[in-house]
């Protein structure tokens, strides 16, 4: 049995539906969520503007502070279960325990975040968020990319 998550944002739409789960472990994977071919990361953390592969703009991304949450609550979960079963079944020292799971914590906090953000990227991909499903209008791309503003010029 084959379980399909989709997403349409109108029933009567023509475009093609969006598979939720193929687009969050695409994204988690750092690949494109809509080809999955292309790099979604330039650098770590840094979304690439759009997929050097098939072009789909990614700077619509609003990912903000969901990775840190995810990250700190799955690593913060593993660690204190550690943490707790290696003192019940040892007792060790403290600059042991410290020793141990430091940097156990430092790993898996800097392997998951870029994968958690990947994946929520994916996920707003699929669900058509934050401009991820709407065509492009030429007006607002001309305003964003227009430069500073001179206050000498705005209308009064």
């Amino acid at each position: 049995m084959v379980i399909q998550i989709t997403s349409s944002t109108d029933p009567g739409s023509t475009e093609a539906e969006r598979s939720i789960l193929t687009a969050m472990l695409r994204g988690a994977r750092h690949l494109c969520p809509a080809c999955g071919r292309g790099r979604l990361f330039a650098r770590y953390l840094k979304v690439a503007d759009t997929c050097p592969s098939c072009a789909t703009e990614l700077h619509h991304h609003r990912a903000d502070d969901a990775p840190p949450y995810f990250t700190i609550l799955v690593v913060g979960h593993l660690v204190v279960a550690g943490i707790l079963s290696v003192e019940m079944a040892l007792s060790p020292q403290p600059w042991v325990q410290a020793l141990i799971w430091l940097p156990i914590t430092l790993v898996l906090s800097l392997t998951l975040l870029p994968r958690f953000k990947g994946a929520l990227i994916g996920l707003q991909w699929a669900l058509r968020m934050h401009g991820f499903g709407e065509e492009p209008d030429p007006s607002e791309a001309t305003l964003s990319h227009a430069g500073p503003v001179d206050p000498s010029t705005r209308p009064s």
